[in-house]
């Protein structure tokens, strides 16, 4: 598959307006299907030495519009790998235990142990994202999280784990298919909210709030990758093709056992 994920570093800058979220890498959907169950597969394999390693972990955090299909994403993704070695996080309001500490506190607390894969439904950055369409702080204090998430993933990268950041890109047409879809379905009435039409309103600014914060977070430790998210299959081939790739690049290995196999006698 042509990739179709867009990648934010230092010195190359990715603006959401300028991603086509119907790209699909020229993949069609019964290929995306056959190709994704291959390579869900791979990732199992690999989870399995990494947790058998247990020296590094991996995490994925998923950002995205209100139906831009994080759920969906982590649900087919996770499905077949090990849960003994996955952590599921889903970041909803803070508490008021959360609100009386810093706003990474209960990020920090959230990070996968070593051997594990660590998966983050929404993550630290609502901390710049609604927070700062709703103006719930000032200018001063969000803008100045950035480095402060910059730093929070610097410690993590430099003991042992790796990020994954990706934003799921769909179009405010898309977004309508989805909530009406929603409303249309009895069975989804539950997954729909009236305050979604309200941040709907406030797309425009959410989308220059990704587009900030994706921007001066992408560092070369913990770089963004921008999804299309239209095509539901088009972008679980693209997410798990890139989690592959990072595994094979972290070659986890099983570990030295403490005694000679070859000594043993089960009788």
């Amino acid at each position: 598959m042509k990739t179709v994920i867009v990648t934010a570093r230092p010195g190359h800058k990715a603006r959401l307006s300028n991603v086509d979220p119907n790209a699909a890498g020229g993949l069609k959907k019964e290929e995306a299907l056959e190709q994704f169950a291959e390579l869900r597969e791979k990732i199992a394999d690999l989870q399995e030495v990494l947790y058998a390693e247990h020296r590094r972990s991996l995490l994925l955090i998923f950002q995205a519009m209100d139906t831009g299909g994080k759920d969906g994403a982590i649900k087919n993704l996770c499905n077949g790998l090990n849960p003994a070695g996955l952590r599921v996080i889903s970041f909803k309001a803070p508490s008021q235990d959360e609100l009386d500490h810093d706003f990474l506190w209960r990020a920090h607390l959230a990070t996968p142990s070593k051997g594990m894969i660590g998966v983050w439904n929404r993550s630290h950055y609502e901390d710049v994202l609604i927070v700062r369409v709703h103006k719930l702080v000032t200018k001063k204090i969000w803008s100045a999280r950035y480095d402060q998430i910059n730093q929070f993933e610097k410690i993590l990268t430099d003991n042992g784990t790796t990020l994954l950041k990706f934003m799921l890109h769909i179009s405010k047409n898309e977004q309508k298919k989805r909530l009406q879809a929603r409303l249309d379905n009895p069975e989804n009435w539950w997954k729909f909210n009236p305050n979604d039409l309200k941040e709907r309103a406030l797309w425009s600014n959410y989308q220059q709030a990704y587009d900030d914060a994706i921007n001066c977070c992408a560092t070369d430790h913990a770089p963004w990758y921008i999804v299309p998210a239209n095509h539901k299959w088009a972008r679980n081939v693209a997410i798990a093709e890139r989690i592959l790739r990072i595994l094979k690049k972290m070659d986890p290995r099983y570990p030295t056992p403490r005694f000679d196999p070859k000594t043993v006698t089960i009788e």
